[in-house]
This record gives C-alpha cells, sequence and structure tokens, in this order.
C-alpha cells in the first residue's frame, strides 16, 4: 500500500480530486476488488491511482471520535492543491476542563431543581392518608426513582452513543422511535415495578409480622401503572432530547443523563403520589378496580415485546438485560427501607424533602462520567478487546481523579460540582419552606459531607465498574448505570439517614430536625 505521501498526491493527481474510500466501508464483491490500488483515467487519459484505505472501526462500525466531528466544508477548485481544510472542532477526547463543565452546568443544575421539585412533592404527599397508613409506598419511591435512571439513562446513554456515531437527520427521529429502544424500556420498567411492589411487600411485612392482601394489590398496580407510563413518556422525551443535543453541536454523553433525571424524578414520584392516592380512595368502595389496574398494565406487556423484538439490538437486551435493572431494584429497595424507617419516625421527618436530592444528584453526576467513560472505550475497538484505554487492573483513586487523562479530568469537575449545586439546591429548598429543618451550619457541614463522600465513592465504582465490564465482553452502556445509580440512591440514602441521626443525638436544636 501507498504511503501517506503518496496517497495524498494520488488523491489530487491531474488536479482532480478523487474520493479516497475505506476499505471497510464496502461490503460484498465490491471489497474483494477493491482491496488493492486500482488504476483509474484522469481527465487527460492518464492513470491515476486510488488507494483504498484501511480504517480502525469499532464494534458500532465506525469510530465514534470522527463521527462527533463536524463534516469539514472541501473544495472542488482544481487549482487548490492545500490538504489543509482548516481547523476541525474538537472531539470529545479533546474536551477541557472548562468545556465539560460548561456543557455539564446547566443540565446538571436543571436535574438539581427537578429533584428538588421532586424533594418538595414527597414532603408535602408523605402527610398523605395513603403514605401514612400504606407505609410501604415508600419503599417503593427509591425504587421506582431509580427504575428510572436503571433504564431511561441507560437508554440516554445509549441513544447518546448511537446517535454521536451514526449522525442525525430529520429522518432518524422516527427510526429511533421505531427500533424498539423504547418499548423494551417500557417492558422491563413493567416487569421490574411488579417486581418492586412485591420487594415493597416483603420489606413491609418482615419488620412487623403484618400482611394485608388490600394494600399489596394497591402497591402492585401503583407501582406497574406508574413504571410503565413514565417509562413510556421519559423515553419518547430522551429522544427528542439527544437528536436535540446533537443538532446544537452538543455531545450527548454530557447533557442527556442530567435530563432525563430531571424530568424522570418529578414525573416518577408525581405518578406514584397520584396513583396511589386515587386507587386508595377506590379500595374503600371499589376494591376491584386494583386488580384490574394490575391486570390491565401487565396484558399491555405482551404487545411491547413484539414490537421489541423486531430489532436485533433490543431483542439481545430483552433477553439479556434483565439482570442489572432487577438487581438494582433491589438495591434501590434496600434504599427505600431504611428511607421508611427513617421517615415513619416523627423526629426525622424532614429527611423526606432532601432525600431526592442527594441520590439524585449523585445518580446524576456518575451516570454523565459512566457514559463518558463507555463512549471512550467504545472508540478503541470492541467490549471485552484489550486496550491502554481499559486497564484490567482495579484503577487507583489517583488515576481516577489526579491522573492528565480526560475521564480523571471529567470525574474532577464532576466532583467540584457537588458543593455549589448542593448550595443552590438546599438555598432552593429553604426558601420555598420545604421540610421540617432550619439550615444551620451544623446540618449543612453533615449534609455537603455525606453528599461529598456518596459522589467519591461512586466516581470511583464507576471508573472501576466501566473498565470491569469492558474486560467482561459487557457493554457498559447496558449494565453500568443502573448497578451506579442504585448504588447512589443506596449510599445517599444510608448516610443522609445516619446524618439526621447523628444530628438528632448530639441534640441540634437549631435545625429543628425533630420538628
Amino acid at each position: 500500500m501507498s504511503s501517506k505521501p503518496e496517497q495524498k498526491e494520488t488523491h489530487q493527481a491531474n488536479g482532480t480530486v478523487l474520493p479516497v474510500v475505506p476499505a471497510d466501508c464496502l461490503t460484498g464483491p465490491d471489497r474483494g476488488q477493491l482491496v488493492e490500488p486500482s488504476n483509474f483515467l484522469g481527465p487527460d487519459g492518464d492513470r491515476v491511482e486510488v488507494v483504498v484505505l484501511e480504517s480502525h472501526a469499532n464494534a458500532k462500525g465506525v469510530r465514534e471520535e470522527d463521527a462527533l466531528l463536524e463534516n469539514g466544508s472541501q473544495s472542488n477548485e482544481s487549482d487548490d492543491t492545500s490538504t489543509d481544510r482548516g481547523p476541525e472542532p474538537a472531539s470529545p477526547l479533546k474536551e477541557t476542563s472548562f468545556s465539560i463543565g460548561l456543557q455539564v452546568l446547566f443540565p446538571f443544575l436543571l436535574a438539581g431543581f427537578g429533584t428538588v421539585a421532586a424533594g418538595m412533592v414527597l414532603d408535602i404527599v408523605q402527610h398523605w392518608d395513603v403514605f401514612k397508613c400504606v407505609t410501604e409506598v415508600f419503599i417503593l419511591v427509591p425504587a421506582l426513582l431509580g427504575l428510572k435512571g436503571n433504564l431511561e439513562m441507560t437508554l440516554a446513554s445509549r441513544l447518546s452513543t448511537a446517535v454521536s456515531i451514526q449522525g442525525v437527520g430529520g429522518s432518524r427521529i422516527p427510526a429511533l422511535g421505531r427500533d424498539g429502544k423504547v418499548s423494551v424500556c417500557v417492558v422491563q420498567a413493567t416487569v421490574v415495578g411488579f417486581l418492586a411492589s412485591i420487594a415493597a411487600v416483603v420489606f413491609g411485612w418482615i419488620p412487623d409480622g403484618h400482611f394485608s392482601i388490600d394494600h399489596a394489590v394497591l402497591l402492585c398496580a401503583s407501582s406497574v401503572a406508574t413504571a410503565f407510563i413514565a417509562s413510556l413518556v421519559l423515553g419518547m422525551i430522551m429522544i427528542g432530547v439527544i437528536i436535540g443535543s446533537r443538532k446544537m453541536g452538543i455531545n450527548p454523553d454530557n447533557v442527556a443523563t442530567p435530563i432525563a433525571a430531571s424530568l424522570g424524578d418529578l414525573i416518577t414520584l408525581a405518578l406514584l403520589s397520584g396513583i396511589s392516592w386515587g386507587l386508595y380512595k377506590e379500595l374503600e368502595s371499589r376494591a376491584y378496580v386494583n386488580p384490574l389496574v394490575c391486570a390491565f398494565f401487565i396484558a399491555l406487556l405482551p404487545i411491547w415485546v413484539i414490537i421489541a423484538k423486531r430489532n436485533a439490538a433490543t431483542r439481545e437486551v430483552l433477553y439479556s438485560g434483565w439482570e442489572p435493572v432487577i438487581i438494582a431494584m433491589a438495591i434501590s429497595s434496600v434504599g427505600g427501607l431504611i428511607l421508611d424507617r427513617t421517615v415513619s419516625d416523627p423526629n426525622f421527618a424532614g429527611m423526606a424533602v432532601f432525600t431526592p436530592v442527594i441520590n439524585g444528584v449523585g445518580g446524576n453526576l456518575v451516570a454523565v462520567q459512566a457514559s463518558r467513560i463507555s463512549t471512550y472505550l467504545h472508540m478503541s475497538g470492541m467490549p471485552g478487546e484489550s486496550s491502554e484505554a481499559a486497564p484490567r487492573k482495579c484503577p487507583s483513586p489517583c488515576s481516577t481523579f489526579f491522573s492528565s487523562d480526560v475521564n480523571s479530568r471529567s470525574a474532577r469537575v464532576l466532583f467540584l460540582l457537588v458543593v455549589p449545586g448542593h448550595l443552590v439546591f438546599l438555598y432552593t429548598i429553604s426558601s420555598m419552606q420545604g421540610g421540617h429543618t432550619t439550615l444551620t451550619l451544623i446540618f449543612i457541614v453533615f449534609y455537603m459531607t455525606a453528599a461529598l463522600l456518596q459522589v467519591l465513592i461512586l466516581l470511583y465504582i464507576a471508573d472501576w465498574m466501566v473498565h470491569w465490564m469492558w474486560g467482561r465482553d459487557l457493554d457498559p452502556d447496558n449494565f453500568s448505570i443502573p448497578y451506579l445509580t442504585a448504588l447512589g440512591d443506596l449510599i445517599g440514602t444510608g448516610l443522609l439517614a445516619l446524618s439526621f441521626h447523628v444530628l438528632w443525638l448530639i441534640g441540634d436544636r437549631d435545625s429543628d430536625v425533630g420538628d
């Protein structure tokens, strides 16, 4: 094969610009015929050589860093012999800390205000009769909010990578709706919502030893209906968000997952509260409504399964993608049990408004990092391939946060967003008179310590988990985010509950924790 200088000369021989075709873009007989340099006649009858270049493609067919770049303009003037095409937009691999922070900041704040709104909703509805009489609904809160992270944020990560690689046009919007990505999320949401209700019943029954069949059916109907509707609505919204960000020249990995989270928390919690309240009212006079609602949404499953099976990629997720979402649901349900036992105590009622905030912020930041690392690894090849980008050994905290590579740089940026972000959110909660807690200095110190420790642990686990999954031939876009967001729920709820207990024990009367 010709050297690079020779390729440039043949590329513009006789003043004519000829296409240089990558070999892996050719299929069938064309590939076999053109793997060697071929001779074509130029405008003057002279033979010119057209060189077919090999290109390194990843599992998705093309180099992702090339697909993320805008198409540069090419001159067609015959007297222009320069090979320079001017500066190209920087790829994600060359992003600076400032550019990363600038792109992440707005969706991070938007997601944070979404979690603040969800916290305000939870602070209000915790006093409703359904939450007082059927306290197991609190166990569903982290499980269903986490389900948003397990499915919609995973969908956002997959679509971000797919759209960045394939590009996007006007016809791409209906294509994304037809290829089954949303339908498989609806199927998984409905099934996992049903399992979450069973977990809530079990976790509520074990400590008290009391079981009510009416309450169990209520939990099942509320969980299944909420998961189904929220997943369908959020899935369609995410398609529009990702396509819009790509058209605006923004890296979808930086904005898609936080926006999914900002809308997901509020929509899911509002649906859960409204549906459970309505079904609880029907329980008094028309108890048959609850099993009918549950049966209706479960009966819709075969339709969505058929839609999901029409696409090969989603068919694979439909068969093998259950383990992470089910395990993540179980982890989040443990966090829900902690929330149920803490909020049910009148001394810690103020914790309700802060739980969606600390869990949402931690999950949003680690989802951005996991999505970025996954995209970075897809640039080097296919899952399971050994390369410098995917080290086999467990990373050290120093390499995760203090090295010079782009993933470490983004980890530092995301970690530095924790304190200013939470200060804005705490001020917003205080201004709206949410919760039952006065923001004293000692409360802010304990809260910030819990938030920083949560994000620090999550970012380190993300660095290890994404690379570990890549080495085991698993696509991190499909497997890592469910585990990470579920761990964020568990760690955040646990640390927040511990902070409230410590504040109560040391007698921080100024913060009115027990009001």
